[in-house]
């Protein structure tokens, strides 16, 4: 009778039966962990025996992995000798040029920390619902209220579609569905009041609290934006666009199929003054029409239902 055979030790670790981890792999969950802050600026990485361990691949793949990731300045100080470091300057590693794209629920929250660093704090945004924005916006509040960040003014203007126009999404899939389309326009309209309401409130409590001297401004266009515009102090630009998928959720207890682009998941691309001509002709033309989108067609915006 034939005798299967046991798992062998490889480097002190029993080999597993799946296959083993690329190189790439491991430098993309690498990544990810940094991206998602478990891994945070500054912190030595574990050792490269005990990434080897958790990933079930040789020391030679996680010495690959770590290059590629010190390529990208997410790492630094990669040797055969002491554990690596996660790069101090994370928000320009994870979307300053050069760098890979990210989900906007990634790479967002980093570089408006950044632009609050500055004195003065000048924000222009066109979105669908400003999600995004308010979740960025809340590390930057936080490092305010540790005393970490100290801006003395602070200009938000942010565009965002009319209540009053027939929204290009989220629509429904089937477009002859009973009140389908009135009942998304409303759970758009309820989630863009509400993250606007919570945004202006959280930003404007910066005057009592700290004096800083802010501006919250919200202007209403005349259709449905198909990408997504960050302008930060003057300086950067971060675009996005929102791609539609097929989903599927619950307005009350009924269940409809809708074509939506959750903004969160869009892939950001930076774009950077100083990053060559090219970044700088797409920051200045950026603003431009940014600024023509608010001083002609858009109109005054109220945040209630």
């Amino acid at each position: 009778m034939a005798v299967e055979p046991k798992p062998v030790s490889v480097n002190g670790r029993k080999s597993s039966q799946r296959p083993q981890k690329s190189h790439r792999e491991v430098a993309d969950e690498l990544r990810a962990r940094i991206a998602s802050g478990e891994l945070r600026p500054g912190q030595r990485m574990p050792t490269q025996a005990k990434l080897a361990d958790e990933f079930g691949v040789e020391r030679g793949a996680v010495r690959q992995a770590l290059r590629i990731l010190q390529s990208e300045h997410l790492l630094t100080n990669v040797s055969k000798g002491a554990p690596a470091t996660v790069a101090p300057d994370l928000g320009r590693a994870l979307t300053g040029p050069g760098a890979p794209p990210q989900t906007t629920m990634v790479a967002l929250a980093p570089r408006i920390a950044a632009a609050f660093a500055a004195p003065h704090v000048e924000i222009d945004a066109l979105c669908l619902t400003s999600v995004s924005l308010t979740l960025a916006i809340g590390e930057p509040l936080r490092q305010i209220h540790a005393g970490r960040l100290k801006p003395a003014k602070v200009d938000v203007r942010i565009l965002l579609p009319s209540r009053d126009i027939s929204l290009a999404f989220p629509t429904p899939v089937d477009a002859s569905a009973d009140d389908a389309d009135e009942e998304l326009r409303r759970r758009w309209l309820t989630q863009r009041n509400a993250q606007g309401q919570v945004l202006q409130h959280n930003l404007l409590a910066l005057r009592a609290t700290h004096g800083i001297d802010v501006q919250v401004s919200f202007r209403a266009l005349p259709f449905t934006p198909p990408v997504k515009l960050y302008l930060l102090n003057g300086t950067e630009a971060l675009f996005a666009y929102y791609t539609l998928s097929r989903r599927e959720v619950e307005i009350d207890h009924q269940h409809l199929e809708m074509y939506d682009a959750p903004g969160i998941q869009s892939l950001l691309f930076a774009f950077e003054q100083g990053a060559g001509l090219r970044d700088m002709t797409f920051v200045e033309q950026s603003h431009v029409w940014f600024n023509a989108l608010w001083e002609t067609i858009s109109s005054e915006l109220v945040l209630t239902s």
